[in-house]
């Protein structure tokens, strides 16, 4: 895993989809694939209520990713100093390897090179001290750039705050 993590507050999203899209721009990635992408689920009927809830689904930088160990040139890369996955375009030959071992489908193929691509957290943006481009476009705030033990923590604490306050469990 890596020392990053993307938390997305699926209460705060709207399925909007302006990470998808600032992701895109600033990965000048061509119509049709998507490095991060919002997933719909639903609408599901609740209490008579119908609801839709929308998932974030970027790469998870996987501790021991299957893109990596599939890829017969050494073009997917593990960042030792922060655990960041990504394609050395110079070294990918365009064989898919990547794309199909990984079980969430997040390398993509970019039909314009012909070499897979996939989302590395922006690590140009991150090398500069910046959050990735999906994270600063999200107009609700749903998604935060933190640590994954920073994430646990968000997530005990909404959930104890939602069981104090309805008298049920998150």
């Amino acid at each position: 895993m890596s020392d990053f993590y993307i938390y997305q507050d699926q209460k705060r999203c709207i399925g909007c989809r302006a990470c998808e899209v600032h992701c895109k721009t600033e990965n000048d990635v061509p119509a049709g694939p998507r490095l991060s992408m919002i997933v719909p689920v639903g609408p599901k009927v609740i209490d008579n209520v119908p609801r839709m809830h929308f998932v974030f689904m970027p790469c998870f930088h996987c501790e021991k990713p299957w893109c990596l160990s599939a890829c017969p040139t050494g073009a997917v890369q593990k960042r030792e100093k922060d655990g960041i996955v990504f394609i050395d375009q110079s070294l990918c030959v365009g064989c898919k390897s990547c794309i199909t071992a990984c079980p969430w489908g997040v390398p993509q193929w970019n039909k314009e090179t012909h070499r897979a691509f996939k989302c590395d957290y922006c690590r140009h943006r991150v090398d500069e001290g910046l959050k990735p481009a999906c994270v600063t476009g999200c107009v609700t705030g749903a998604l935060k750039w933190v640590s994954p033990e920073e994430s646990t923590k968000i997530r005990r604490e909404r959930s104890a705050r939602e069981t104090f306050l309805t008298g049920k469990p998150f």
